[in-house]
């Protein structure tokens, strides 16, 4: 583990945050971020989603940092300050979605090397959920589980799934799988999506931030996803639906304004998850936990809650 660079000008995090470079085990280059490491209460392992990186969880770990907790943020590979797999910068490319979990294993590890405060949880959004409920499934050390707007499958039309299927899959075999998908392009949604029209967040100011970082730091910044990005994850969110939900506490929060993620898929594994607890946020848009002050201090709160009453005595 070295140092690495910490953009606290822009993340309005707690004071005396760090992050350092890892080394996964197929030697791409990660970065985490971490927050209150000497906490009493425990840590949160956030695993962010697409086209996120550390400093955007700055006030989210500022609030969990006065409920006593550290929170340790890991750029994914191929975003963030993370490796890019891709000559172009700004596509989201992954070249197998499992290889996300060498990443979770680097994350981990640093985690233990660092002494970081137990019990550990699990807080996962959008793609992050993805990768969380393998990583919960595949036994991950966490005392509980909590998922925002995870991506447990992708909010397609019925009649685009299969092209989308067919589209990504065949991308490959012709060496186009590093295209953008349709639709897509190589700009950060923020940046080119007005307030207005976002499908993120109802709060202007929340917003305003979320452009501010990245313009003051454009290396942040992702576009769209590749083709064998899509590809991959469709592949995952459908092996993913055929195994059973572990038996580890799990909160799950969702906005009932949901556009990005497929809500019936996160609905069915939320019924069927031994002592698990949906949580509709009326109005909430993809990012519950990065709208409203009243909405996100709410949920934040309830995150809280759910960390201390499911950790063991």
């Amino acid at each position: 583990m070295h140092a690495a660079p910490l953009y606290e000008d822009v993340a309005d995090g707690p004071t005396g945050g760090a992050a350092w470079w890892l080394t996964a085990a197929d030697g791409v280059r990660l970065r985490v971020g971490l927050w209150n490491q000497s906490a009493s209460k425990g840590t949160v392992l956030l695993f962010p989603g697409r086209t996120e990186y550390v400093e955007k969880y700055g006030r989210v770990a500022a609030h969990f940092a006065k409920c006593g907790y550290a929170t340790l943020v890991i750029d994914w590979r191929g975003q963030g300050l993370s490796d890019r797999l891709t000559d172009d910068a700004m596509a989201g490319h992954v070249h197998q979605f499992l290889d996300y979990q060498q990443d979770v294993a680097a994350m981990t590890e640093a985690a233990t090397r660092l002494a970081l405060p137990r019990p550990w949880h699990l807080l996962a959004h959008s793609m992050g959920g993805c990768i969380g409920l393998r990583a919960v499934i595949q036994g991950l050390d966490v005392q509980n589980c909590a998922f925002s707007s995870p991506m447990w499958g992708i909010h397609l039309a019925n009649a685009l799934r299969p092209f989308a299927w067919s589209l990504s899959w065949g991308s490959r075999q012709f060496g186009m799988s590093h295209f953008y998908a349709p639709g897509t392009a190589g700009e950060h949604y923020v940046l080119a999506e007005p307030f207005e029209t976002n499908k993120l967040t109802n709060d202007r100011e929340m917003y305003a931030y979320m452009a501010r970082q990245l313009r003051e730091h454009p290396e942040l910044g992702l576009g769209g996803p590749s083709l064998r990005w899509l590809y991959e994850s469709l592949r995952e969110t459908r092996d993913l639906t055929r195994l059973p939900s572990p038996n580890i506490p799990c909160l799950t929060i969702l906005g009932s304004d949901e556009q990005i993620v497929d809500v019936p898929r996160v609905r069915d594994r939320m019924a069927h998850w031994p002592g698990g607890h949906l949580e509709i946020v009326p109005g909430g848009r993809h990012e519950t936990l990065m709208d409203t002050p009243d909405m996100r201090t709410r949920l934040l709160d309830m995150l809280c809650a759910f960390c201390s009453a499911t950790s063991r005595r």
